[in-house]
Parts: structure tokens; sequence; C-alpha cells
């Protein structure tokens, strides 16, 4: 197959799919391997917004930061100073491909999908409009995967500062003398340390109590000590209420009167799905909400049985993993119609998406890292935590003054594993263990048979069983 533009397109395909990130990447070459075919519309890069913006590049930035910090905390190790940005930066610039996507349209091609440039619109039943002009028909299925976008604040002088996205942050090639970053959520958090790491004095303004609400509060205090060792100043309970342009930097008035300038402002208070722009009112849909969608991906409130959704667009679970399990779920799901086959809707079957519901994981890459699967709390009366420092012989081994936290959700009447959060140095690497527990729904008597190799961090495994009773 070949890259098209509006005007050598195909005039049938099985399926179309909108929105070229991980999620449509992954609906179009499911479909292609089950036997149908798949035109991919991409206004942008294809690859999407984790590919260059986000999930790659932020991670980029934030290694090196890691790295040294990791190689301080061992004894007899040398260390260099500081960090070089410049390197930072060309090592981020080779990870993103240099903003080309090149390379993604050649994997999508050798998958057999047809790339279309273009925006793509709903324009009637199983019918996309490219661009405004060409039309696209599908024989079974719409797919949209058109991802999310930064919510941005309604705050007077905005429009007239310097102003940061995610975009900005992970993409920039200089370091700001100052950054102030409003948002104490995943994105707020990891830009801060990883400027602050490159040499910016960092700001980070957050309305809440504390980082990372949807976390335990352990894991947001945790992460709050790490950015202050990093020299950000951290403040809690502050709204952003006016900006305005001062000496080629930004003044940003908070509420009670007291303002900070700085050169740069990075607005991280969130994203929403990406559905004001694609003709959701042709189908009988609200444009600007999510995409509701049953645990195929099938999208509720249209007729027919053609109309999919998958990734952050749903509002389900916004996380790229997520998105991509998602999405590989749809394709099985469209191709199993096509041919006239049952599908099923019972939990953690093929068909079914259940893992947003009981699984969805999460890491946060700051140092600490938080990784987190399931519930962050007990949800129901039969539900206990259990909460123990990490502080086993490989936790001590690994990092001179470990320190980190680790906890289990647990219900109670089943005797398994729900939830679990991690927090401390290199902890993102226990989660997999966690998120098996959680699916393969682990009794927590047969758990105890998991024997952790000695002396690692994941002794801490043992260590809970214990706290629990066992």
């Amino acid at each position: 197959m070949t890259e098209h533009t509006v005007d050598g397109l195909p005039e049938t395909v099985d399926v179309v799919v909108i929105g070229g990130g991980p999620a449509g990447e992954n609906v179009a070459a499911r479909v292609v391997r089950g036997g149908l075919s798949a035109a991919l519309v991409e206004h942008e890069r294809l690859g999407g917004e984790c590919s260059y913006w986000a999930c790659i590049p932020s991670k980029a930035l934030l290694r090196p930061g890691n790295a040294l910090a990791a190689a301080r905390r061992v004894p007899g190790v040398a260390s260099v100073g500081r960090i070089d940005e410049h390197a930072v930066f060309a090592r981020r610039d080779k990870f993103v491909s240099e903003w080309d996507d090149g390379g993604q349209v050649a994997w999508a091609e050798g998958a057999g999908v047809t790339v279309v440039r273009g925006r793509g619109r709903l324009s009637g039943e199983r019918e996309v409009t490219v661009d405004g002009g060409a039309v696209l028909r599908a024989n079974h299925a719409v797919v949209v995967c058109t991802g999310s976008v930064p919510v941005i604040p309604n705050v007077e002088g905005l429009a007239d500062v310097p102003v940061w996205t995610s975009r900005d942050a992970t993409s920039a090639s200089w370091v700001p003398e100052s950054l102030a970053v409003v948002g104490g959520g995943v994105v707020g958090v990891e830009m801060a340390q990883a400027w602050a790491r490159l040499g910016s004095r960092v700001d980070l303004l957050v309305r809440d109590d504390r980082l990372l609400t949807r976390m335990p509060r352990f894991a947001g205090e945790a992460v709050a000590e790490g950015l202050r060792a990093d020299g950000v100043r951290v403040r809690f309970g502050v709204e952003v209420r006016r900006t305005s342009a001062v000496d080629g930097g930004a003044r940003v008035e908070l509420d009670g009167g007291e303002a900070v300038t700085v050169e740069r402002l990075l607005v991280a208070t969130g994203r929403r799905p990406a559905t004001s722009d694609l003709g959701l009112e042709r189908v009988g849909l609200t444009p600007g909400r999510p995409l509701e969608v049953d645990d195929t991906g099938l999208v509720s409130g249209v007729d027919g049985r053609w109309l999919y959704a998958a990734g952050d667009v749903t509002g389900r679970a916004p996380v790229t993993h997520q998105g991509k399990y998602e999405a590989r779920v749809v394709g099985d799901v469209v191709v199993a119609r096509a041919r006239g086959e049952r599908v099923s809707l019972k939990p953690w079957a093929r068909y079914a998406m259940t893992a947003d519901h009981h699984a969805v994981t999460q890491v946060v890459f700051t140092d600490p890292e938080v990784a987190s699967v399931g519930p962050a709390e007990p949800a129901e009366p039969s539900h206990r935590a259990v909460d123990l420092p990490i502080d086993v012989a490989g936790a001590s081994l690994h990092a001179e003054g470990y320190e980190g936290r680790a906890r289990l959700v647990v219900d109670t009447d089943r005797e398994v594993v729900v939830g679990a959060t991690f927090v401390g140095q290199d902890v993102a690497e226990l989660l997999h263990a966690a998120t098996i527990a959680v699916v393969g729904e682990v009794p927590l008597r047969r758990l105890w048979h998991a024997v952790p190799a000695f002396p690692t961090i994941s002794e801490v495994w043992l260590r809970l069983l214990e706290e629990y009773g066992l």
C-alpha cells in the first residue's frame, strides 16, 4: 500500500480510522491482520502525540536527570557535576526522529495500511470526508482515535504572554532561566522536575492541597519532596488570576495579590477528548464531548453498529498503553463482526475492554517514580489497604538511603489484590507483577509461593503479604 493525499484516495475500504496516533495505528494494523482493508487518516504526524510531544520526548528529557541522581546515591561512583542540556536535546530529537514521521509511515505501509494525509470528519453513516472534499466510505466500520488536546484555562491575559503547552515543554531546545508550571498532575510534576534538572528556576503552582490527586497522598508527598530537593518551589492552594507580558517573559498574578515573574509559563491543567472538529453533529452526537463506548469500543447513541472509538477520545483511561489495548480489542471486534461471528462481552473475554475498569496502569517518571494499577484507595467495604515502607536489602543496595513506599489494596472476601501503588527510585519495574496479580486474580495464598529473588526490591512483595497476615 502507499501513502495517499486527498487526490488519490480509494473510494471504499473496509475500515476507516480517523487519527494516526498509537490507538489508530493499532486498530488499522489489527484489522488488516484480520483480513480487512484499512485507511488511516491523519492530519499531523503519524504516531501522534505520544511519539512526538508526550511520552517519548518527556521521558527522554527526564532520564538523564534521573540517571545522574541515581549515580549520586551509590557511594564510590564518580559522577559528573551537571547535565549537558545540548546532549539531552540531541538524544530527545533522535527519539522523536527529528519530528519526521517517515519511519511511522513506512511501518504502516509495510503492515498493509493505506495512509491518508488530511483531517477526517464524519459526514454520514460509514462515511468520512477528508479536508472538506474527498470522501472515504467504509464497508464495515469507522473508528475514531483522535486522542486529546490540552485544556487551556480562562485566565485574563494568558493569550498575551509566552505560554508553553505540553508540546512546547517537550520539544524546546533551550533552557529558560525561569519557568512557572501551572498544574500538579502528571505533566506538571514531570516537566517541573525535567526543566529544574536542566537548569531552570521552577515554580510549581498547584490549586489543590497536594500533587497527583488521583493517587494516594503519600505518593504526592514523596514527589513534592523530590521536587523541592531539586530546587522547585512547590506552591499549594494557589490560583492564577491574571497574567501579563513583561520583559520578554510573563508576570503571573496569584490570588491574594502575590505574583511571580518568569521567562516562560507552562500550562499543564489537564486534557480533554479531541472531538470538537469531527463532524459528530452529522451522526447525532455532541461535539466536544467524550465518545461514550461499550466494552467492545462501539460508540453509544449511533444506530447501525458501525462507529467505534479507542484511546483518549473516549475519556475512559487516557494513557497511551491503555489506548493501544483498547485499539487491539476494537480491531478484533470489527473483524469478528465483519465475519458474522458472535462477540462476547463477558469480562476478560477477547472482545471486552475489561482492564479499563479494573487494571489501568500508570507510571509517573519523576524521581521518585510512582507506579500504580487499579484503585489507589479501598473502594469497597471488603477492601483493605496494606502499606509498608520499601525497606528491604535490595533497596538498600540499589541506592544509599533508599526511600520508598508500597501499598496493596486487597479484596479480603476473595483474598486477591485489586490495586497496588509503589513509590521510590525505579519502582516502575515492579508494576507489571502487580498488574498480573490483579488481572489474573491470583489468590494471595498462591501468590505467597511466588518467591522474590534476593536481594531485589521485589522482596517487598513478601513483606506486604506478611503484613497482610500470611
